[in-house]
C-alpha cells in the first residue's frame, strides 16, 4: 500500500575473504553514476574483471585527533555535512538537529522533529542531505515514531529565527518495525543519487529472511521513497537482507557498497554489499561455510567494536565503535580487507558512534557517552576533527 501525504508517497511495511581482528535476483542493472552501470549480482561499482581498480594502501595507518569542534552535546547520532561549511548534527533523545559551526564550534537549534518518539536505542537517528540540496534545502532523517521507523524530509529554512529553521516533516517512507533494540537508523544518499537505509530486526529475528519485511535490511529507494528502479527483487524496496542491524553505510572510490552491522553475542561485522545478497542473520553471525551466504569483509568480537558510522577515505573503511571505544582502520583490496583491522583512540574519548569523510584525510568523528551506555562525567558529547591515514 501507498500512502500520499503533501505528494510525498511513503510505502508501507509489506511491501570475500574474512579477516579477524587482532584483539578482538533478477532486476537487470541500475545506474550508479553518470554514464555507468551495475549488476545487481555484483557489488555496485566493481569493475567486471574483478580487479582492484585503486592503490592497495598500506598495511598500517596513524590517526591524529585535530582539534575539538563542538563539546557539549547530548546524544549525538547523526552528522551531514553543509555544502560551504557547518555540520548538522541530529540528538537521538531530544529529537532536535543542531548547526555548528565548523570553525568556531559555535552551535544552533534548527529545530524538533515532530514525531520523533525516542525510547532505548529508538529516536532520531540519521541524517543525510537531499542530492539537490543547493535547489531543495531538503534534510532527511531516519526517526522512530510511536509505530514504526520511518523516513521524513524536512525543509530548512536557515533565514527564519533559530528553532524555527525546520519545516514540518513530510513521511517520505514508513513502517520499518520498531523496538528498544536494534533500530537500525543510518541513511545516506549514494553515487547514483538513491536514498540507503539500514534496518534492524527489531529483536524479532525471523524477520531478517522474509524479504517481505523491513526489518533486518539494507533498503534502496528514490528520493521519494519508491522502491528504486534496478533493485534486485522487483517492485520491492529491498537491496540485500539477512542483516542483524546494520549501522553504518559508505561508498568506496569506485562506488562500492559497504555497510556495518552489530552482531547478537559473538560477532560484529563489516560487510561489502552485493545487491540481492544474503548476509546471513540469525542463521549466521560473522563468518560462515554456507556458500549461500555473504561472508564478511572483516569481523569483530562483539566487546571490541559495535561498529556504528563508517567511512570511506584513500582505501580505507574506517569505523567508529561504540562498546569498542575505539576508531577502527580496514585497508581495502577491492571489496576485500588486505590487513587485518587496527585500532586506534582506545578509550580516549569513549563510545564513539559517527564517522563522515571530511576532505584531505580528515573525518569528523561524533562521540556517543550520553546515550545511557557510557560514562558523562568523563565529558559530554563531541564533534572532533581527525586526521586520519
Amino acid at each position: 500500500m501507498i500512502v500520499r501525504r503533501r505528494a510525498v508517497p511513503a510505502v508501507s511495511a509489506v511491501a570475500a575473504l574474512l579477516l579477524t581482528a587482532g584483539c578482538s535476483s533478477g532486476g537487470g542493472h541500475f545506474p550508479i553514476g553518470p554514464g555507468r552501470t551495475a549488476s545487481p549480482g555484483t557489488a555496485a561499482g566493481a569493475s567486471p574483471s574483478g580487479r582492484a581498480t585503486e592503490p592497495v594502501p598500506p598495511a598500517k595507518g596513524s590517526v591524529r585527533v585535530l582539534r575539538t569542534v563542538a563539546e557539549g552535546l547530548r546524544t549525538p547520532w547523526g552528522l551531514a555535512p553543509l555544502p560551504g561549511g557547518g555540520l548538522l548534527v541530529s540528538s537521538r533523545d531530544d529529537g532536535t538537529v543542531l548547526r555548528i559551526d565548523a570553525r568556531t564550534g559555535r552551535t544552533t537549534e534548527l529545530g524538533k522533529v515532530s514525531g520523533a518518539a525516542p525510547g532505548g536505542e529508538g529516536g532520531l537517528l540519521g541524517i543525510a542531505l537531499s542530492p539537490d540540496y543547493a535547489s531543495d534545502h531538503m534534510i532527511y532523517a531516519y526517526f522512530t515514531s510511536a509505530s514504526d521507523n520511518r523516513i521524513v524530509r524536512m525543509l530548512y529554512d536557515e533565514r527564519k529565527p533559530a528553532g524555527e529553521q525546520l519545516g514540518a516533516p513530510d513521511t517520505v517512507f514508513k513502517g520499518i518495525p520498531k523496538d528498544s533494540l536494534h533500530n537500525g537508523g543510518r541513511i545516506a544518499f549514494g553515487p547514483d543519487g538513491m536514498l540507503y537505509a539500514g534496518t534492524g530486526d527489531s529483536g524479532r529475528r525471523g524477520l531478517a529472511q522474509d524479504k517481505q519485511s523491513l526489518g533486518g535490511k539494507i533498503l534502496r529507494l528514490t528520493p521519494e521513497g519508491e522502491p528504486a528502479p534496478g533493485n534486485p527483487f522487483p517492485g520491492s524496496p529491498v537491496y540485500s537482507y539477512g542483516h542483524h542491524d546494520v549501522q553504518g553505510l559508505a561508498w568506496d572510490g569506485e562506488q562500492r557498497l559497504f555497510a556495518s552491522e552489530f552482531g547478537q553475542d559473538t560477532w560484529d561485522e563489516l560487510n561489502a554489499i552485493k545487491p540481492g545478497g544474503n548476509y546471513g542473520w540469525p542463521q549466521a553471525e560473522g563468518r560462515s561455510s554456507d556458500a549461500a551466504l555473504q561472508n564478511p569483509t572483516a569481523q569483530w568480537h562483539t566487546d571490541d567494536a559495535s561498529p556504528s558510522g563508517i567511512a570511506y577515505v584513500n582505501g580505507v573503511i574506517w569505523t567508529a565503535g561504540l562498546k569498542g571505544r575505539r576508531l577502527w582502520r580496514v585497508p581495502l583490496r577491492d571489496t576485500e580487507a588486505s590487513a587485518p583491522p587496527q585500532a586506534f583512540l582506545t578509550g580516549t574519548y569513549g563510545r564513539l558512534r559517527t564517522v563522515v569523510a571530511a576532505g584531505d584525510d580528515r573525518v569528523w568523528l561524533v562521540t556517543s557517552n550520553t546515550d545511557g551506555r557510557g560514562h558523562p562525567a568523563k565529558g559530554d558529547d563531541r564533534v572532533l576533527e581527525v586526521e586520519v591515514k
